[in-house]
């Protein structure tokens, strides 16, 4: 049978040699028992780790020293062909290592250990994503050894919750891969494929990060770090989160002080985006809480400066 009739033409050429290799005749699959632990005088660890997203498993075995290094460790595989390649991978990524040098492995840094080519991915971005469990089942594995939880070595907050996805994972995606569109980033890293609620505000829940902001934000620190100026973000394009984030920092650099001249202070109570426009809900305190004034010409005064400043689309009330 041609190749081209097995995977698809040329996304069969997508994979690279040491993908195909270890797909084919995986090094480390196998098991480790009580028995090879005793012979090696070690502590055997046993971690499983399963992808909702896809149905794959994984399930990890480490042989641990006394002084924790990896003496020796294996792997039972249940899914694709790239599951299979990255946790292999993965395996012998971990022998030789101590347990917390284990856990700075990620998955970018199997999958880039399985290029053939520094500048080509080793597998199509959209089985990426089967990287990622190569990642988390060395997590599960060394809360098993510390005796803590898995959430204790997360060192960064997971953006999409159907795939499990961190946030750390998808700014070295668009790093690596130089990713410039969202649909990249869920091709790349599954993040946004299934409710997408992840992906801009207005899904069924709110987030605190967006891949549209993840995307914009690494995009202009890429910029900056190859010393171009990025673009200035217009206030509409950013997220409800850094929208409220500006005006409280405008708010406490620019109105704030001026209040404080006469004794007088205020809050953001609220903060909504209505037809088009921008409600900023303030609470005066301290003297303009009690001043007649602060209901019209206050007021007014900031309405106008946060128009001018930050968007013509603001209206602020009082609460």
């Amino acid at each position: 049978m041609p190749k081209d009739d097995l995977i698809g033409g040329s996304l069969w050429e997508r994979y690279s040699s040491k993908v195909a290799a270890r797909m084919n005749d995986p090094q480390a699959r196998g098991e480790l028992t009580e028995e090879d632990a005793q012979k090696l005088d070690g502590r055997l660890i046993v971690a499983d780790y399963g992808a909702e997203s896809c149905g794959d498993a994984v399930r990890l075995y480490w042989v641990v020293s006394p002084q924790g290094k990896i003496l020796a460790a294996k792997f039972k595989s249940f899914g694709c062909g790239t599951a299979i390649a990255a946790s292999d991978m993965m395996v012998e990524m971990t022998i030789g290592k101590t347990v917390d040098e284990a856990v700075q492995i990620t998955n970018i840094d199997v999958e880039q250990a399985l290029r053939d080519n520094p500048d080509e991915a080793a597998v199509p971005p959209q089985k990426m994503h089967c990287s990622v469990m190569a990642y988390d089942v060395i997590k599960e594995a060394a809360a098993i050894y510390y005796g803590k939880e898995k959430s204790d070595f997360d060192d960064n907050e997971i953006v999409c919750e159907c795939a499990r996805v961190k946030l750390r994972t998808i700014k070295d995606a668009i790093r690596i891969n130089n990713l410039t569109t969202v649909e990249e980033i869920t091709n790349y890293t599954k993040a946004g494929a299934f409710c997408k609620s992840c992906v801009k505000p207005g899904g069924h829940e709110a987030k605190k990060y967006y891949l549209v902001d993840i995307l914009r934000e690494t995009r202009a620190e890429m910029a900056k770090e190859a010393g171009e100026e990025p673009a200035a973000l217009k206030f509409e394009d950013l997220s409800g989160f850094q929208q409220g984030k500006r005006l409280e920092e405008y708010l406490q650099a620019e109105i704030l002080p001026l209040l404080a001249r006469d004794g007088g202070s205020a809050t953001i109570a609220d903060f909504s985006a209505q037809d088009g426009r921008f409600i900023v809900k303030l609470k005066f305190a301290g003297a303009c809480a009690g001043c007649a004034g602060a209901n019209t010409g206050t007021r007014t005064a900031i309405e106008l400066a946060m128009q001018s400043d930050i968007s013509p689309n603001i209206k602020v009330e009082l609460v």
